[in-house]
């Protein structure tokens, strides 16, 4: 009868899904027309095989969500296809000027493949729990894919500008193993914070009269946070370095709940980067160009202010309505079809346009924060919200670096920008949101009699192995 009861209340939820999917892939299609209009003056020569291709993805995706994941969040695939779709459209519109190697076809390839991340993922990852037994061993992986960049050879991709070094490359194949790398260390934080939760919040060492928390179990979280971001500034990559310390914060306050973390983090932000404009040209540079970006625009002078100059002006002349697609000049800005896609919407969609990206991002991450508070177990919760961190922190760090709010660090804008590595990589990321909130939708399965006692004495092992832990530090 719970079978029953759980298929008819999963079947409205993907017949939903299934509706916002083809709604998102008929404003792919018309955005598809409008732009091959504004840049060829033609219609699309193909359109019925891109219609075919788009509907085909729609329901493969809803069959593969009615399968592995029939209770998950009907909302969050959805708005991820659409900013994927509308990322495609705008690389399409850019790529005659940009590349001759056809940036479209690529990401088109790219985003099958992470599709079928997606897919493998569910299939591979059937409860979430599992991944908490390999915590270490996941750590160790995302150690060496930080280093990869570093090794000779391995780093020495074209792709590598600037002394940063994140690209690898492997025969024909280049990618930036640092995405796979955030992943594997969400998982590693989550299950470290969940067993080690009540030694990190409980106040144990006493200095005069105020107790505070046992730094012990610090040691291996912060080694492992130290060592990433060492390794990253290394790689001279300061915006995945950000990325990682605001996931690192984010997870740790949760866990614990103490605002102490939280300003010493702020506090160690502040400090370390001072000291990294300090000793690293490119922080230095980019805060200076961030405060006064035309200073760099005069011949003769560093030209680094060019980039986001004529992004703020391509925003400035899209307006409210923005020029059309295809009509614009966003192929005038350095990287457009990367770094500064989002001027590029901007510019040819308007405040309409920008702001409906950005609504689709507050949508995923509502969606991501959704499933980790109704996540079964706590190690869920915390691999659902450091997953979701990821995500919004990213898009939000290069949106507000295209717009000056911040200093720009690099980041691409998760399925919307081009770049194999981060579509794949997001893939995987949703597809595990869509399992935590799959599992979060479930009934609870019965505990048998005799496993509640052993369940129930497991608990109080625990409790007690923290109250002998704080006894012996007083």
């Amino acid at each position: 009868m719970a079978a029953l009861a759980t298929t008819s209340k999963s079947k409205p939820r993907r017949r939903s899904e299934l509706g916002l999917l083809l709604v998102g892939m008929i404003v792919v299609s018309f955005a598809y027309v409008l732009a091959t209009l504004g840049v060829y003056n033609r219609l699309p020569a193909r359109f019925a095989v891109f219609v075919a291709i788009l509907l085909g993805v729609a329901v493969l995706t809803n069959l593969v969500n009615r399968w592995l994941v029939p209770e998950a969040d009907p909302v969050l695939l959805p708005v991820v296809l659409v900013l994927n779709g509308l990322g495609f459209v705008m690389i399409m519109r850019l790529a005659p000027y940009e590349s001759p190697a056809h940036l479209a076809g690529f990401q088109a390839v790219w985003s099958l493949l992470g599709i079928a991340g997606y897919t493998a993922t569910l299939l591979v990852i059937r409860r979430s729990r599992d991944l908490e037994r390999y915590r270490y061993l996941l750590l160790l992986l995302a150690i060496f894919l930080l280093v990869m960049p570093l090794v000779p050879h391995l780093g020495d991709s074209a792709e590598n500008i600037d002394g940063v070094k994140l690209w690898v490359k492997l025969g024909p194949v280049t990618f930036q193993p640092i995405e796979v790398s955030k992943l594997l260390l969400v998982i590693f934080f989550a299950s470290y914070f969940v067993e080690k939760r009540e030694l990190l919040s409980m106040s144990t060492n006493r200095v005069g009269n105020h107790l505070l928390p046992d730094l012990r179990p610090f040691g291996p979280i912060a080694f492992a946070w130290a060592g990433s971001i060492a390794v990253i500034l290394l790689e001279k990559d300061i915006g995945f370095s950000l990325l990682l310390f605001i996931l690192f914060l984010a997870m740790l306050w949760v866990t614990t709940g103490r605002w102490t973390y939280l300003v010493l983090g702020i506090i160690a932000f502040v400090v370390g980067t001072y000291f990294a404009a300090a000793l690293l040209s490119q922080v230095h540079e980019r805060i200076d160009i961030w405060l006064d970006p035309w200073r760099y625009l005069p011949p003769g002078a560093n030209q680094s202010g060019y980039q986001p100059v004529l992004g703020e002006l391509g925003l400035a002349q899209g307006g409210v309505t923005g020029t059309g697609l295809g009509l614009g000049t966003p192929q005038a800005i350095p990287v457009a079809q990367s770094d500064f896609i989002f001027a590029a919407v901007g510019e040819e969609l308007g405040l309409i346009g920008a702001g409906a990206i950005i609504a689709g991002f507050v949508l995923v991450v509502g969606s991501g924060l959704r499933a980790s508070l109704r996540a079964p177990s706590e190690f869920s919760k915390l691999v659902a919200l450091g997953l979701t961190v990821t995500l919004g922190f990213q898009a939000f760090l290069i949106m507000a670096g295209v717009t000056r709010l911040l200093p720009l660090t690099g980041v691409t804008l998760p399925f919307v920008s081009y770049g194999g590595s981060s579509l794949v990589a997001n893939y995987v990321l949703v597809a595990l949101l869509m399992r935590i909130s799959n599992e979060g939708a479930e009934p609870p399965v019965p505990i048998p009699r005799g496993m509640r006692a052993v369940t129930a004495r497991r608990a109080e092992s625990r409790r007690a192995e923290s109250r002998r832990a704080a006894a012996a530090a007083h």
